[in-house]
């Protein structure tokens, strides 16, 4: 779905793959409307072409800060868990990633406020052995079941006898 296969090496496979949940779009959609509110209420009260003009400019404005940015934001960040690694990526115009091997990872958690558990979504917090500590997850669907398949993996991981590689 989100993660390119070419970013995968030989024999790695996508057990996870997702996006950010929708709940990220909730205040953008919010903001269209007040922005396209404030701009036809002003078309219709105020009686000045250059006022009426410079309104819709800056609901243009608006709508492109607020609406379309976090959109293309929402829809350029994936997260992706795979037979060996933890792959997120980023950014609209400057592309950033991280990728942590599922060897170094000591420890999954997750968190869900109210909102989350209406929704059905939650932060997904990983702990692992290198300097920086955590990394928090915000909004991923399905947490529980995410959290679960990862704790999963990690167990396999971890459990696996050394001796078996050399068969």
């Amino acid at each position: 779905m989100a993660i390119d296969k070419d970013l995968l090496n030989e024999g790695e496979t996508i057990v996870i793959s997702t996006r950010t949940h929708p709940k990220a779009l909730i205040l953008p959609i919010l903001a269209l409307v007040v922005l396209l509110a404030v701009g036809v209420v002003v078309q219709r009260v105020v009686d000045q072409e250059i006022v009426t003009l410079v309104v819709w400019a800056i609901v243009a404005v608006g709508v492109v800060w607020f609406v379309l940015r976090p959109f293309l934001i929402w829809l350029t960040a994936t997260y992706a868990i795979t037979t060996r690694r933890l792959i997120t990526r980023h950014g609209v115009i400057t592309r950033r990633g991280h990728d942590i091997p599922l060897s170094r990872i000591s420890d999954v958690a997750y968190e869900k406020d109210l909102i989350d558990r209406l929704l059905g979504c939650g932060t997904l917090i990983i702990s692992d052995a290198s300097t920086h500590g955590q990394v928090a997850l915000p909004d991923i669907p399905r947490i529980e079941k995410v959290q679960r398949d990862l704790s999963d993996l990690l167990h396999d991981i971890h459990t696996e006898d050394p001796r078996d590689e050399g068969v």
